[in-house]
């Protein structure tokens, strides 16, 4: 099967995940690059372009059905917009399987994270009663997205996601909207840190980002139809079976070195 056309499936792929999911669709587009042959550092710079793209579909798609809290998405994208060039500038000093295997703990650990929602969910009203402990909170929430998309280039929603269902209350349906605007600024941030740094391949990210486009607005519109429970479920599976590829990943790029 010819390249272009592997990236644009897999651009698709990643798009209705990054829809129906909000996770910006890195979590599928890194690996599957490093699968095709480029590099990891490469692979998490193409991918920010891409996620650029892809985010920004679903996020018009979202404003025009009227999900969109602009609030929401300034408050947590303007301190990941600076972690982003962070993330970005650390990248290139960390051993590709560290960031394989950094990438593979991030999906473990937000595959516990949503799990502790209904546990927490009782304590939410007092942690973030007060206008400062929201601003904290999302303060924390942006910087950590921020961190891991310029640094694994997942776009910052595999995060986004559950620190928001557990430090703001939100509902999973509610946070992955959030999320996928959110992704678009630190999509932008990362795309320009790495762009500095030589690490976009242009033609091969904009390729992924077309498949990305016509997949976030299938996946846009069709999360509202689906039950918060089957959300969360396909959320959590698919960030393990990601997590499983990148270890792997990550164990093969171990045993080249």
């Amino acid at each position: 099967m010819p390249l272009d056309l592997i990236l644009v499936l897999g651009g698709l792929v990643s798009g209705m995940l990054a829809g129906i999911l909000g996770i910006g669709g890195g979590s599928v587009l890194v690996p599957l690059m490093v699968y095709l042959g480029f590099t990891p550092i490469n692979a998490i710079g193409t991918s920010s372009l891409a996620i650029l793209l892809t985010s920004l579909s679903g996020s018009i798609q979202n404003w025009r059905m009227g999900y969109i809290d602009w609030g929401k998405i300034s408050s947590l994208g303007l301190p990941a917009l600076l972690a982003a060039q962070i993330g970005a500038a650390l990248a290139p000093y960390i051993p590709a399987p560290w960031l394989l295997f950094g990438f593979a703990a991030l999906m473990l650990t937000n595959i516990y994270l949503v799990g502790l929602k209904q546990q927490l969910i009782g304590v939410k009203s007092s942690v973030i009663a007060t206008t400062w402990q929201k601003l904290r909170a999302n303060t924390i929430t942006g910087v950590l997205a921020g961190l891991v998309a310029g640094l694994v280039g997942v776009g910052g929603g595999a995060i986004l996601v559950p620190l928001q269902m557990l430090l703001l209350g939100e509902t999973i349906k509610v946070a992955i909207q959030t999320s996928l605007g959110v992704v678009v600024l630190t999509a932008v941030s990362a795309t320009i840190g790495h762009s500095i740094n030589g690490h976009v391949l242009f033609s091969q990210g904009l390729i992924l980002g077309i498949g990305g486009l016509l997949g976030a607005q299938f996946g846009t519109r069709y999360l509202p139809k689906l039950p918060d429970k089957i959300v969360s479920n396909l959320f959590r599976l698919t960030l393990f079976l990601i997590s499983v590829y990148s270890f792997i990943q990550g164990m093969t790029k171990l045993v080249e070195s």
